[in-house]
């Protein structure tokens, strides 16, 4: 006997799903991006297409642009934002890695998409001057989670992302 599928399944809420990237330069600042659409720099990344797997959501933004292609496998933090201001999201942030002087110089020759204005390495003393008050919560817990190895691995199906 077949059961009919629930609600939830066959009209599921609508959420957005941000992954972005925590990357670091061979100095440990931070690389940000200045975009037109933002208030404040943000992290690199973007919003998952439908069935995008998430962590190629976040290679495929950073890549665009950054110029920088990383594995993208390690989840530092995520967030929950409700719909105060636009639909509900879930943002993850992924481990990028910290660059080699010859990944630097990808970013330096990078031309970014026309929304991204700029791009900038900030020394984490200086990120409350120029992010967003939640942009800078989310990148200072995943730092933090950096810092104390406190990071977990992005799954398939219960099997490390490749």
């Amino acid at each position: 006997m077949l059961y009919p599928l629930p609600e939830i399944l066959t009209n599921p809420p609508r959420r957005r799903l941000g992954h972005q990237a925590l990357v670091l330069n061979s100095d440990g600042a931070v690389l940000l991006l200045e975009t037109t659409h933002k208030n404040g720099h943000t992290l690199p990344g973007g919003n998952a297409e439908r069935d995008e797997l998430p962590h190629l959501a976040a290679r495929r933004h950073t890549e665009t642009q950054t110029g920088l292609v990383l594995p993208l496998r390690t989840l530092l933090a995520t967030d929950y934002t409700d719909t105060r201001l636009l639909p509900e999201a879930v943002h993850f942030v992924y481990w990028g890695g910290r660059l080699t002087r010859a990944q630097e110089t990808t970013v330096t020759r990078h031309l970014p998409p026309p929304h991204v204005t700029g791009l900038h390495w900030v020394p984490e003393a200086r990120l409350p001057d120029v992010m967003a008050t939640h942009q800078h919560r989310l990148t200072t817990q995943a730092l933090t989670a950096l810092a104390r190895g406190a990071h977990l691995p992005f799954l398939l199906r219960g099997i490390p992302a490749e």
